[in-house]
């Protein structure tokens, strides 16, 4: 992956706004409505041509194809593997189990959950082996059209996939994980053999403390989180490092986050992913404070930093100055180089399920672009 050498770069998460007529389709797969496949396609490759030149028209420098083609980032293998069915209610997290009220106004803003809450209740094998490929021949003809420093595509890590499609047919976590380990390791290597960089989405190394495995302890959480990243090794384990990043967050939801693990005991876990980017949550109030935790830290030399600068959560579109001075921070306490700007979460995680609108959404990421040149500018002139 490409690295900081004369500037700051910037990037995302990977999810983006998705035009209508996408999440319409979208939609009508996920309820089992009946769509035209040929219009699917046709729609999609339109789409993330239209995302990708709009990211790279903001001068975003590593870019993705804005998940389009996805219900879900968590979520989407279900209708790429066998073994998915049911579906299960799901628990408060636990910092909004006491606030109802609260609850309900959320939901009420981002409108009616866009995706079904399915189980694993059998055996895990490929079903839809075309879907992997339209996305990179999508991604690769969108990206032929733009100058861009370089293009990521995302992939769910096993612990996220449990997470969201709990276990009902394998004995164990651990075997319902390496199942999904070994399933999704075939999607890492096609994307990283198409020529992109591949972003893992790590949740499940943060959020699932207080959400899909709140019942555990710490100490069983960290055990538990520890297993996945040794199945995820294996899964990366024909996948070059410098190919790969990894995205850890706490859940891209403006709620309370009081029960969040903090960031120093879940480190030593994420260090050891076989990835050479982190991306992490920077920016929102419950964790901006962290940065320290970077500077403190001792990085193995090849890791690259990708903090988010701006929240995912809010509407408000931060100051570039702000964005700058968040950026020089850390890059004052672990090297200009290996910092590359970015989002703290997705801003499309689930198809038409929202909470920064749209258009504020690409205000946010033209200020990201806007901070990292004022940064850059400073940081570079100091070492003149």
């Amino acid at each position: 992956m490409k690295t900081s050498r004369e500037r700051i770069l910037t990037t995302h998460v990977g999810s983006l706004p998705r035009s209508d007529d996408a999440v319409a389709l979208l939609l009508k797969k996920e309820r089992g409505e009946d769509y035209d496949p040929a219009e699917f396609d046709r729609v999609m490759t339109r789409a993330v041509a239209d995302v990708v030149r709009k990211q790279a028209d903001l001068g975003l420098d590593v870019v993705s194809d804005g998940e389009t083609s996805k219900i879900g980032y968590s979520v989407y293998i279900k209708d790429r593997f066998t073994g998915f069915g049911g579906e299960y209610q799901v628990k408060p997290h636990l910092d909004l189990a006491d606030f109802p009220d609260l609850r309900k106004r959320m939901a009420a803003f981002t409108g009616p959950q866009t995706f079904k809450r399915l189980c694993c209740i059998g055996p895990i094998a490929p079903k839809d082996t075309a879907a992997l490929g339209k996305d990179i021949a999508n991604f690769r003809a969108a990206l032929s059209a733009v100058r861009v420093t370089e293009g990521f595509m995302n992939a769910a890590s096993p612990g996220v996939v449990a997470s969201f499609l709990h276990n009902r047919h394998y004995p164990t976590h651990e075997a319902y994980i390496e199942a999904l380990a070994n399933a999704l390791a075939a999607e890492y290597e096609a994307i990283v053999d198409a020529g992109f960089v591949l972003q893992v989405d790590c949740p499940d190394l943060a959020m699932s403390r207080h959400t899909g495995f709140q019942d555990l302890s710490e100490a069983e959480f960290l055990k538990r989180t520890a297993f996945d990243v040794e199945a995820l090794n294996h899964a990366l384990a024909r996948v070059p490092a410098d190919r790969v990043r990894l995205h850890i967050c706490w859940g891209n939801y403006e709620g309370p986050h009081d029960h969040d693990i903090a960031l120093d005991r879940i480190l030593p876990i994420v260090l050891k992913v076989k990835a050479q980017g982190v991306s992490f949550e920077g920016a929102n109030p419950r964790h901006e404070h962290e940065w320290t935790v970077w500077r403190d830290a001792t990085l193995p030399d090849d890791k690259v930093l990708i903090p988010g600068v701006i929240d995912s959560s809010t509407n408000y579109v931060e100051h570039p100055e702000l964005v700058a001075q968040r950026i020089e921070r850390l890059a004052g306490a672990v090297g200009r180089e290996r910092v590359i700007a970015s989002t703290d979460c997705g801003f499309g995680t689930f198809a038409g399920y929202f909470k920064v609108d749209p258009g504020v959404a690409w205000k946010k990421l033209k200020s990201l672009v806007d901070g990292a040149a004022i940064a850059s500018g400073r940081l570079w002139s100091r070492a003149a």
